[in-house]
């Protein structure tokens, strides 16, 4: 058995593709597809594959700094030095475990979460249907596909019934795709394929069954992409970090060679020279961002899943911080989304059976995009369809806003149209009048528009039911075939507000997001609604005029709008690039296969676990729960994400650059190296430890009040206000310890090393909260690392271990003065502090 290649997809006959396969229409058993994974590999082309841990930790290895670092050590062992290497090692060894241990347990962690809301196919094992996860799908399976499925590998179709695809991913061409079963023996080019899907299409209207062909690696889309990995494209966080990173290392690499051509200057032992060096390089590199951000952000995309949100992209947890406007549809998040038909009425407004009738038929024999409308009017009644038979269908589009179905009974051919009631008026010139079909002239129109408004007013959702009969040979439905139409009447829904909507709303205002309504509804209403949940609609724009409004236009208007009624996806995604290009932070939330755009094209797309396969496969946050409420806690928790990451950056710039600048500067007057080598990887140890509290860290409530975006800015004047104190009061031990304390070179290394340890993690306390010290508690952990990384650097000297490290038991005074050095040197930061901190109500 072996898969055939692209062209034989479309080109062999169904029954020889089933037979290479070793596959039937029922089905593989359970146990040979299992087998089939084994040989096959998982469907994954798409996905990210994260290396192996040897091969990071090597790559960690490979880092050229450490890779000098542990060269440099080993000559030095080669002239004598053996315990310097073998510390060197040890540190270093132990560090990058720590980094890799931390990664790894919060990566384990979301894909724990992503595998919880995975897209499923539908399979036949052994005849019964079951749904597995997309990544498990093998050749030889059958699949069953709907409108909303995306096509989880390359597939032949075994039944189709009015299937319309969209492979815009793999052509370019947005219009749907007629697929059909069919032999094409001659068809040269995958966009001939009529009979075969292709992983990356989706399903717009229709269902069917299809044989899976080729999967993961081995399909037209990896081929075509020529990468099993394709990056999404970087958001502003992970710029925000790269340019941090460069900084950093334009600084780095400036001290270091600074202080070696001091040293040789000097003609201080080169050998010695270039370890101090590199390990002040590695001291100052950060080197546990990766670890800290990728800890941080899953540990708030943890908690997040305990509230019913799961995050698929953890660069997400940012962009749910800096979001500003989240724009939104009513159904399902306004309001209840537990639609009912409530009425079914002619043109005067009385009830009908005529009207309830044809809206049951269209609904009932409807094969595309079935709505919770649909769902409403098959739940009212159980009726028979009877005689009646499909023969055609005019599938449901975003511009025409209807859909009809060609039914017959015996000789009679009868064309049924539903849809919104101002595209269903528009191509109808009668209507029905107790049995009897009458012109639709100024009067009657009037009446039955007039009737339209007051159920919008009332806040009813209204589709328009409409008829024609065509002659006896007409055998397919044409979009040509919607004129002339026969007004039935109303099918009256009722879609109540949610009880708690309006306070979410109310509270997403307080915290800074406004709220944009985008529906397909007309505005009568999204007035209502709006108005039930104290909601402005004062500013409402239809699709009709945004149409014709241009780009510039849009774009000076689009932050004062409130509402967009009757907008088509591709007006969505117009509204979205607007905002964004007026510097929003935009998320968007929606559920349908039109939302797939709107939710690519939003900062932060936002959708529901029952959402359509599109739409779950494009956002980047998985509700599983529709409601608003758990939106607001997402957006705090994502807030909290990046003030934690934010205080592990400015501890950083703070105390760890200005300890490291100090180093630097020493090197101009003292006759000794002020740190060993091995003592700077010591404390580069120590502190890295303190700081794997900071993505459990509490957050202060006025800190998350407001969209928080990352701030370079904010960092450079961390490193250029508060690394300056902290080389202040490096200087000042300086000073006391040649002084006051006439320390030889172990003395002032060790005296240094439990101060500038001190410094680095006890400045944390002192820059965690925007209103001072005491504003909020620390976590429990952060407390526990921080102070006993410095209780382990005062202690160390005084232990056996001490003389491994260089150092010496400095004298009970020494410790007092360090003391006393450290608590000044926290209160004139916690002073600076303001200066560093942008005052609240800017952003970031």
């Amino acid at each position: 058995m072996s898969a055939p290649d692209h062209a034989e997809l479309w080109k062999t006959p169904l029954p020889s593709l089933f037979a290479a396969l070793g596959s039937s229409p029922e089905g593989l058993a359970a146990d040979e597809a299992a087998a089939r994974l084994a040989r096959y590999g998982r469907n994954d082309v798409v996905a990210l594959r994260r290396p192996p841990l040897w091969r990071r930790f090597a790559a960690q290895i490979g880092n050229p700094l450490v890779l000098l670092l542990l060269i440099a050590s080993a000559l030095a062992a080669a002239l004598g030095e053996v315990s310097s290497f073998v510390l060197v090692a040890a540190i270093v060894l132990l560090s990058i475990s720590v980094d890799l241990v931390q990664e790894r347990r919060a990566e384990q962690a979301i894909d724990a979460l992503q595998r919880s809301v995975a897209v499923r196919a539908e399979v036949l094992r052994g005849g019964t249907r079951v749904a597995v996860p997309v990544d498990l799908v093998v050749p030889g399976d059958v699949v069953h596909l709907a409108a909303g499925d995306l096509a989880p590998a390359d597939c032949r179709l075994v039944e189709a019934r009015d299937l319309f695809a969209n492979q815009a991913l793999l052509t370019g061409e947005s219009f749907p795709v007629e697929k059909r079963v069919c032999e094409l023996p001659e068809a040269a080019d995958p966009s001939e394929a009529a009979n075969t899907l292709f992983m990356g299409s989706s399903v717009l209207t229709g269902s069917g069954l299809a044989l899976v062909c080729r999967t993961g690696r081995a399909t037209f889309l990896a081929r075509m992409a020529g990468t099993l990995a394709e990056r999404a494209p970087a958001d502003a966080f992970q710029l925000g970090m790269r340019a941090f990173g460069m900084l950093m290392l334009r600084v780095t690499l400036f001290l270091v060679l600074f202080v070696l051509l001091v040293h040789l200057a000097f003609e201080r032992p080169w050998l010695q020279s270039l370890m101090f060096a590199l390990a002040l390089a590695v001291g100052l590199t950060p080197e546990l961002l990766p670890a800290i951000v990728t800890v941080t952000l899953a540990r708030g995309a943890v908690r997040l899943a305990r509230r019913k949100v799961v995050v698929k992209r953890l660069p997400a947890m940012h962009n749910l911080g800096a979001m500003d406007v989240l724009c939104t549809d009513k159904t399902g998040t306004l309001t209840e989304a537990k639609i009912r038909l409530v009425r079914h009425l002619d043109h005067r407004g009385e009830d009908s059976e005529s009207v309830l009738r044809l809206a049951w038929l269209n609904s009932h024999f409807e094969s595309g995009i079935r709505s919770p409308l649909d769902e409403a009017i098959l739940a009212h009644a159980g009726m028979d369809a009877g005689r009646w038979r499909k023969l055609d269908e005019a599938p449901f589009d975003f511009e025409r806003r209807r859909v009809s179905v060609l039914l017959a009974e015996d000789a009679r051919r009868l064309l049924v149209v539903k849809g919104a009631p101002e595209d269903v008026l528009r191509v109808a010139d009668r209507y029905e009048d107790k049995g009897e079909v009458r012109p639709l002239d100024e009067a009657a129109r009037a009446r039955i528009e007039a009737l339209f408004r007051r159920l919008g007013d009332e806040g009813y959702r209204v589709l328009a039911i409409a008829f024609r009969d065509v002659p006896p040979d007409h055998e397919s439905a044409a979009l040509d075939d919607e004129t002339e139409l026969v007004f039935a009447g109303y099918a009256v829904f009722l879609d109540p507000p949610k009880e708690d909507a309006g306070a979410a709303i109310a509270a997403l205002a307080a915290a800074g997001v406004g709220i944009k309504v985008l529906t397909g509804d007309n505005e009568r209403v999204a007035r209502h609604i709006c108005g039930a949940l104290g909601l402005s609609a004062a500013r409402l724009v239809t699709g009709d005029e945004l149409r014709r409004l241009s780009d510039e236009a849009l774009l000076a208007r689009v932050d004062e709008i409130d509402v967009f009624v009757r907008v088509t996806p591709q007006q969505k995604h117009r509204v979205l690039l607007a905002l964004k290009r007026r510097g929003r932070r935009v998320g968007f939330l929606g559920d349908g296969i039109n939302d797939a755009a709107a939710l690519h094209a939003a900062d932060v797309g936002i959708s529901v676990d029952g959402a359509a396969d599109v739409a779950k496969e494009a956002a980047d946050v998985i509700l599983l729960a529709h409601d608003l409420g758990v939106v607001r806690e997402a957006v705090l928790e994502g807030r909290r994400t990046v003030r934690n990451v934010t205080k592990y950056v400015l501890m950083g710039t703070s105390s760890n650059f200005g300890n490291m600048v100090s180093m630097a500067g020493a090197a101009l007057f003292l006759p000794f190296l002020p740190m060993l080598p091995v003592q700077v990887l010591l404390n580069n140890l120590l502190y890295d430890c303190s700081e794997l509290g900071i993505p459990f860290d509490r957050v202060e409530a006025e800190a998350l009040a407001e969209p928080v975006q990352w701030d370079l800015a904010e960092i450079v004047r961390s490193m250029l206000i508060l690394g300056p104190i902290s080389s202040a009061f490096d200087f000042l031990t300086f000073f006391a310890l040649l002084r006051l304390f006439d320390a030889a070179a172990p003395l002032f290394q060790t005296g240094w090393f439990v101060e500038s340890l001190a410094t680095q993690t006890l400045v944390i306390f002192a820059i965690r909260s925007r209103g001072g010290i005491l504003a909020s508690r620390p976590h429990p952990l952060l407390v526990a690392l921080a102070l006993g990384a410095a209780a382990a650097a005062a202690l160390l000297p005084l232990s056996p271990l001490g003389v491994w490290f260089g150092f010496v038991a400095p004298p009970p005074a020494l410790y007092l003065f360090i003391a006393a050095t450290v608590a000044a040197y926290l209160v004139v930061v916690a002073a600076a502090r303001p200066l560093v901190y942008r005052r609240r109500g800017s952003r970031g």
